[in-house]
Order: structure tokens, then C-alpha cells, then sequence
């Protein structure tokens, strides 16, 4: 299948083992072979290639012909069924769906995000919270059934079957049911409240009105007049819950571990804070939060160092030729930012926690696909500026009131590569009240 690549190189190497085994050799793969412009992977009888340079990446993330998900997501369609996420679709109707779900991504702050209070701060041990834990795959599952569905169609119903029955062990039935219900009940409120009857051409004049997101789904429509089906709505909250709630988790605990670390960068986001808020305990505007450029620098270091999403997959649906070599029609690409964001070309030293490297002028003339958190092209993540303020409003709340302390070295935390990116041991840090002797 893949040899016309394979003359370029000396071996093919074989993947085995469970998760952890899959992300480790990965990694040691991309950092033998870091002058190489791809690697040919073997995950059992299944070809893969692995592709961690900037100049390779931008080829595949850029072309409107290759932007379908790789069939490796599969095993998320008993749960996500057709969202953003899992669909392998024409590129056509991804740019449509992507456009249309656009507009729900306004830098708005609602208090909820689905016009519902689901209790999920308030009681973190709650059934819903416990579920999406659970589906998301916190026990490592995910990656187990992700390598399952690399096979064949033949083996297609099998696949699903196993990946179903996994699925519903671990909290998914939960989850579609409550985001199920949520919907109904909106929508029901929706129809009896006049005020929530509004005409989309009239949205942009009620720039001080921000609707919940499941508002604005319950009435996006597309070029047609076609309004999305309470089914899709529930496949794509539930693909927003999954891609957008552990994602972020995971990278402000990245941020604070790196942050306790390093204190003498803490210091400059200390006074960052201090020239913007004073002594105030004020909450945070988005005026502020536009503000904390030094802390923007640390989220985006912290995510090339621990980018949520290790690894993700492309299908080739034509020929396609990377770096001299040729791909041929539908093979499956592993696209690494982990490897990629460890370039020494773009990041010197790139295992030091430098977040200087982001201001603007540090940033001029680097290759624009040699850092990609959110992926990027024509199939990244609608999300990124969302998820951006928010790790800014969590970060700036704590460091506000805390400074934060770490003593575990980085080869203590061990990795685990699931389908997010996780300390398999633990993070600890020491918070210690600003002012007090408290921690």
C-alpha cells in the first residue's frame, strides 16, 4: 500500500502493546527519526505514516482534499455519532457544518452554556460529571478501542460492536441521555417564551443579549432554512462536552504545573496581574482578559510542551506527495504536534519552558504550521479562541489569589497518551494564599 514510500527508508517499524506503549514508541520513533521527512508505521497488519515536520504538515492540513477524519474515529460514533469530530466526510460538507456551528463560538460568556444549570461546579461527583469522565476515556480505554478500528471494513460491524459495548460501560448512555433531555427541555421553554422567539437578522443589532450556545443551536440553519435536528444538536453538544471540557482541564493543569516550576516566570505573570487588577478582587472583563498578553505567551508554551491532543489522523483521499515521497490514496496519516512543537529549527531548546517565544516579535518568520494545538487548515478546532479566554479566566482567577509551587521534575509525571494528553502519575502543586501564611 505504501511503497512508494517506503524506498526512502531503511525500516518499517512495528507498534505494539496497549496505550501507553502506542504513545512512548511514537514518540521515540519521532525523536530517532527527527531528520526524516515521514515515517511508515505499522499499528499490527495496518499502515500508518507518522509526519512531525512543519513544512509536511502544512501540505496535508492545508488541502481542501484531505481534510476528512481519518476512519480511526470510528469507534466515537456510538457516542458523537456525525459531529464535527467524527465525521469522515466530503470536504464540502464539513466546511458547511463548520460554517454553520461558526457563529456559537462568539467570545460571549453566557452563565451557562446550555441555558440549563447541570450542577457540574457546584457538584463535581455528580452523575452527568462522572459520565463524561468516564466516556471520555479517563481509565485509558479510548486508545485501546482507537487501534481497534484501524481495521479493515470487513471487520467494520465487529469494531462497533466492541466499541459500543465499551462505550456504554464507561458512562455514555448517561451522557446522551441528559444532553437529550437538556434539548427537549429547551427547546419546550424556547416555544412558550416569547422573548426567546428572535430572528437572526435582528441578532446583530442585540450585541448586549449573548444566547447560550444550545440557544443558538436550536436555531442556526443553513443555506436552505433547514434548522439541525434535536439528534444532530445532541451529537454535537455531546462532541463539544467531549473535545472541550477535558481539553482544557488538561491544559491549565499543564500550565500551573509549568508555572509552579518556574517561578521567575510566574513573577512577570504576577505583575502582569498586579498592573492590570491592583489590589482588586474585581471580576475579570473581556477587556482584561484581551490585556494579559505575557499570560496568552504561557498558555501557548504550555501548550507546545503538552499540546491536549498528542497525536490525530487524516485520511488521504488522493495521491499525495510529502517531502519528495509519495502517499498514495487512502492511507492514514498520523499528524504528531508533540513531536512537531519539539522542532529545534522553530524552538530552540525546546524542552525549556520558554514563553518569550510567543511574543510577537519572537514569533516573526516562524513557519505558521510549526506550532498547531487546535490542528489547523481548513479542519481545525472552531473552538481555539474560546478555549483560549477561558484558560485565561481560570489561570488569572487562581494566580490572582495563589502562587503556585511544584516540586515534581518533569520525568516524575510520566505521560500517557490518550486521546488527551495526561500526567499518568499525577500533578501535585502547593497553593499558597497571596498575603497570608495559608496554603
Amino acid at each position: 500500500m505504501l511503497g512508494a514510500v517506503d524506498a526512502g527508508f531503511g525500516q518499517k517499524l512495528l507498534l505494539w502493546g496497549g496505550l501507553w506503549h502506542f504513545f512512548q514508541q511514537i514518540i521515540e520513533c519521532t525523536e530517532e527519526y527527527r531528520n526524516l521527512p515521514l515515517l511508515t508505521l505499522w499499528l499490527g497488519p495496518v499502515p500508518l505514516v507518522a509526519i512531525y515536520n512543519a513544512e509536511n504538515v502544512e501540505v496535508i492540513l492545508t488541502s481542501s482534499k484531505h481534510i476528512d477524519k481519518s476512519s480511526m474515529y470510528k469507534f466515537l460514533e456510538p457516542w458523537l455519532g456525525l459531529g464535527l469530530l467524527t465525521r469522515v466526510c466530503h470536504g464540502e460538507m464539513y466546511t458547511r457544518d463548520a460554517h454553520e456551528l461558526n457563529g456559537c463560538f462568539s467570545l460571549c460568556f453566557t452563565e451557562t452554556a446550555m441555558g440549563k444549570n447541570i450542577g457540574a461546579q457546584s457538584n463535581g461527583d455528580s452523575e452527568y460529571v462522572r459520565a463524561v469522565y468516564r466516556a471520555g476515556g479517563e481509565d485509558g480505554d479510548g486508545v485501546e478501542v482507537f487501534l481497534l478500528c484501524t481495521g479493515n471494513d470487513e471487520g467494520g460491524a465487529r469494531e462497533s460492536s466492541v466499541a459500543d459495548g465499551l462505550l456504554r460501560g464507561r458512562g455514555q448512555p448517561v451522557v446522551s441521555w441528559h444532553s437529550r433531555r437538556v434539548i427537549t427541555e429547551r427547546a419546550n421553554e424556547m416555544k412558550r417564551d416569547e422573548e426567546g422567539k428572535w430572528d437572526d437578522k435582528d441578532f446583530p443589532t442585540r450585541k448586549n443579549k449573548c444566547r447560550a450556545f444550545l440557544d443558538l443551536l436550536l436555531n442556526v440553519t443553513d443555506d436552505e432554512g433547514n434548522k439541525l435536528s434535536h439528534e444532530e444538536i445532541r451529537e454535537e453538544v455531546d462532541t463539544f462536552m467531549f473535545e472541550g471540557h477535558d481539553t482544557t482541564a488538561a491544559a491549565v493543569n499543564w500550565s500551573l504545573y509549568l508555572l509552579g516550576s518556574y517561578p521567575e516566570v510566574q513573577k512577570k505573570v504576577d505583575n502582569e496581574l498586579e498592573e492590570i487588577f491592583g489590589k482588586s478582587d474585581r471580576p475579570a472583563t473581556l477587556e482584561d482578559l484581551k490585556k494579559l498578553k505575557y499570560l496568552e505567551c504561557v498558555i501557548k508554551e504550555s501548550l507546545r510542551l503538552f499540546p491536549p491532543v498528542p497525536f490525530f489522523a487524516r485520511n488521504l483521499n488522493e495521491d499525495c506527495d510529502v517531502g519528495g515521497y509519495k502517499i498514495v490514496k487512502g492511507s492514514q496519516v498520523i499528524i504528531v504536534p508533540y513531536a512537531l512543537h519539539r522542532d529545534p529549527r522553530y524552538f530552540p531548546d525546546p524542552e525549556e519552558f520558554v514563553p518569550e517565544r510567543f511574543l510577537p516579535e519572537n514569533s516573526k518568520g516562524r513557519h505558521s504550521y510549526a506550532y498547531v494545538p487546535f490542528s489547523a487548515g481548513p479542519r481545525n478546532c472552531i473552538g481555539q479562541k474560546f478555549a483560549i479566554m477561558e484558560e485565561k479566566t481560570i489561570l488569572s482567577c487562581i494566580l490572582r489569589h495563589f502562587w503556585v509551587e511544584s516540586n515534581q521534575k518533569r520525568e516524575e509525571l510520566g505521560l500517557a497518551g490518550e486521546l488527551i494528553l495526561r500526567p499518568s502519575n499525577g500533578i501535585w502543586v502547593k497553593l499558597k494564599r497571596r498575603n497570608t501564611d495559608e496554603s
